[in-house]
């Protein structure tokens, strides 16, 4: 970064079809009665049998659906295709921005915030996210365009995915995940607002998922590490020390996951950079990270941000990273 049925019934069926020919008439009306009556009955049982709607003590009442039919029809309906879903994208489904945790799981009662770096409307409202914004020590724009491979994969859709996918894996161990955006709004957010989400949240562990875009030949991961930092807003004095654990976590996971390397252009090779100049750490009040995912101008780490099972495994190896900090 240069600095988210059942199938229908069958129809009703009547028991007594309605252009039936009468085969034989009968003069009398006691011979009417004694040939009606039974016919009568007869569809009058048979309808209650079909319809399952029988008075009787023994009437059952129609039969619900299963869960996970009813689950599945209604999350169709509440959760449409996103307009800018690709083909062969291979995205998890995943629920609501706000997040839902599994009703169970061994982090069941945890908070996780994923903040996906930028937003692909940014490139349409530059006015905007140019304007400054405070970060405590200094003052930064409110956000940047972010950057993209030379194919035009942009960062904002590749953060975006793993953002998605790791939050699923979380979900599945219980954590109650919430992003900060799904390129459900205009532009944005800002990074003091990023930061806030986090504390609002009184989240347990929040990461900012990126990739970079630096001059080609310049590869691998790094995550970014809160400097102890204090000015104005801005004090990052009691994070440092978790905010390292749960940076240390996820370098390590996700090169064991992703079989990437630590940056080869910053870092000394250890994978962990300190940096005082980005607002999304200097004002968050819970433990915090970034994570370079790769160099999107580079060819070969491009044809690895680009690749949905690789961005399968970075989000698992930083899924993995933030477990093993919450002590799962």
């Amino acid at each position: 970064m240069r600095y988210d049925d059942s199938p229908p019934l069958p129809e009703s069926r009547s028991s007594i079809s309605p252009d039936r020919p009468w085969y034989t008439r009968r003069s009398t009306l006691a011979v009417a009665v004694a040939v009606l009556a039974p016919t009568c009955l007869a569809g009058w049982v048979l309808t209650q049998v079909l319809s399952g709607s029988g008075a009787g003590p023994d009437a059952k009442p129609p039969q619900a659906l299963p869960a996970s039919a009813s689950a599945s029809a209604s999350g169709s309906a509440s959760h449409p295709a996103s307009a800018d879903a690709k083909p062969n994208s291979a995205t998890p489904s995943t629920s609501a921005s706000a997040g839902t945790a599994p009703a169970k799981g061994p982090l069941a009662g945890r908070t996780v915030v994923i903040d996906p770096g930028h937003n692909t409307g940014n490139f349409q409202h530059t006015a905007e996210i140019d304007k400054q914004v405070d970060i405590g020590t200094a003052r930064k724009e409110c956000d940047t365009t972010g950057t993209a491979t030379n194919s035009g994969y942009r960062e904002a859709d590749f953060s975006l995915d793993v953002s998605r996918r790791a939050r699923a894996l979380l979900e599945a161990r219980g954590v109650t995940v919430r992003l900060t955006h799904e390129a459900d709004r205009a532009f944005g957010p800002c990074i003091d607002e990023r930061a806030r989400i986090g504390n609002e949240a009184a989240a347990d562990a929040v990461v900012s998922v990126h990739a970079d875009g630096v001059s080609s030949g310049s590869r691998g991961f790094h995550v970014i590490l809160p400097a102890r930092v204090k000015g104005g807003a801005a004090d990052t004095s009691k994070i440092v020390g978790p905010s390292r654990d749960l940076g240390e976590r996820i370098a390590g996971n996700f090169a064991r996951t992703t079989g990437s390397a630590p940056a080869n252009y910053l870092g000394s090779g250890t994978g962990l950079v300190v940096r005082d100049d980005l607002g999304g750490l200097n004002l968050s009040t819970r433990p915090k990270v970034f994570i370079e995912c790769g160099n999107m101008r580079d060819a070969k780490d491009a044809a690895q941000l680009t690749s949905p099972e690789w961005r399968q495994k970075a989000a698992q190896g930083i899924a993995d990273g933030i477990v093993g900090f919450l002590g799962g």
